[in-house]
């Protein structure tokens, strides 16, 4: 069995789970779980037509280039999204979402036989798969703190050279998950200039991308090398539907960038197993090239944050993230007690910040903060809300 196996850490809901395992919330009250950021809108109709149309895919196994109508659909949203050109033939492949993607991603980059442990680099907090990737691709994670003080981006250079010196590979979330901060471009020059420097490959998770809520689309990371008048070395970009579009369940989403890359990702993903089904390949051709459906769910969510945000301000420390569907409330006292006592007082489930982050350079940037995804109805939102500020009011 692989020793690396023990190292990794508890889920953040098995941690959740094991938090409430000794109370009982309030049974008069209907429960509303805040927790997870699954969307709960309804999947588009074309979509949902789209597979039903090409069932026949199922009769066929699927190329791990995916065909080149979706990587073509691809393209041209990107060219649409972010004024980027990308070649479909070398610079996009489809993924089973971004989740499987990014581990994998890990595995193909890092050179464990390197003469020193090779570093992964992580935002903290951070989406738990860039610390499992590392930890299974023998690698060592080193968390770099993302602060208020900071704009909850990343302080690249309060890492130290001889870390720089070697880091392989670098994880970055804009849209953030959990804070729902944007990268300026300030930031990916900055970053850029470092991966010229040591050389290691950057991996910008963007599947928040499509959730804002004013005239400022977030900026991406092949946006940004476009606009810096660079090319895709050492860059790649990590998409996806799920949240864009509504079908978690339909693990469709695409990496692009850097084509020497890609060519070695692909390799590495004709051994490992996961090619999309065709039917799912048309049917996310379709989402892809359609905007209307993402329009109409990004007012969805700009409703529910224009209403809930101002509620929750009356008594929480908190603010509009730049994109990204939760809001990171600072809370008095620790998080996880407040997020134990609301479940309990208030039958409402968030999570507790500081189970989305590590104890890194003296502090868990966490820690005093909760993460509520407002993924479900708005009158469901609203309520929670209402919970929170009664049960703040009571402390």
């Amino acid at each position: 069995m692989s020793p690396n196996l023990a190292q990794l850490h508890p889920y953040p809901f098995q941690k959740l789970r094991q938090l409430f395992a000794d109370i009982a919330p309030n049974a008069s009250l209907k429960p509303i779980n805040l927790s997870i950021g699954e969307p709960k809108h309804p999947t588009p109709q074309l979509i949902k037509d789209a597979l039903v149309a090409n069932f026949d895919g199922l009769s066929a196994y699927p190329a791990t280039q995916g065909s080149e109508a979706l990587r073509s659909a691809i393209s041209r949203w990107a060219e649409r999204r972010y004024g980027i050109s990308l070649n479909p033939a070398t610079e996009v492949l489809p993924v089973n979402g971004s989740r499987e993607a990014l581990f994998a991603f890990a595995q193909t980059i890092i050179d464990a036989s390197a003469d020193s442990k090779p570093v992964i680099l992580s935002p903290n907090p951070f989406y738990q798969i860039y610390e499992g990737a590392a930890l299974l691709a023998n690698a060592e994670p080193y968390y770099v703190n993302c602060t208020a003080a900071n704009r909850f981006q990343p302080d690249w250079d309060a890492v130290p050279s001889d870390v720089w010196a070697r880091t392989q590979l670098v994880f970055v979330c804009s849209p953030g998950n959990p804070t729902g901060a944007v990268a300026s471009i300030k930031d990916w020059e900055r970053l850029f200039a470092l991966s010229d420097q040591y050389g290691f490959v950057i991996a910008s998770d963007e599947c928040y991308s499509e959730i804002y809520f004013g005239a400022d689309k977030p900026l991406g990371g092949l946006e940004a090398a476009a606009k810096l008048g660079r090319d895709f070395k050492n860059l790649v970009m990590f998409s996806s539907l799920s949240k864009r579009s509504n079908v978690p369940g339909l693990r469709s989403g695409f990496v692009a960038g850097d084509a020497q890359l890609m060519a070695q990702f692909l390799l590495y993903r004709t051994y490992h197993g996961c090619a999309m089904s065709p039917t799912v390949q048309a049917a996310s051709a379709v989402a892809w090239d359609d905007e209307q459906h993402v329009e109409d769910n990004r007012r969805q969510y700009a409703a529910k944050f224009e209403t809930v945000t101002p509620r929750l301000q009356a008594v929480l420390d908190v603010t509009l993230p730049d994109a990204s569907f939760y809001l990171w409330a600072k809370v008095p006292g620790d998080d996880a007690d407040f997020a134990k006592r609301l479940h309990q007082q208030e039958h409402l489930t968030v999570l507790p910040g500081s189970f989305l982050a590590r104890e890194a350079h003296g502090l868990n940037p966490g820690a005093g903060y909760i993460r509520i995804a407002l993924v479900a109805p708005q009158e469901e939102c609203l309520e929670a809300a209402d919970r929170i500020v009664r049960f703040v009011q009571s402390l």
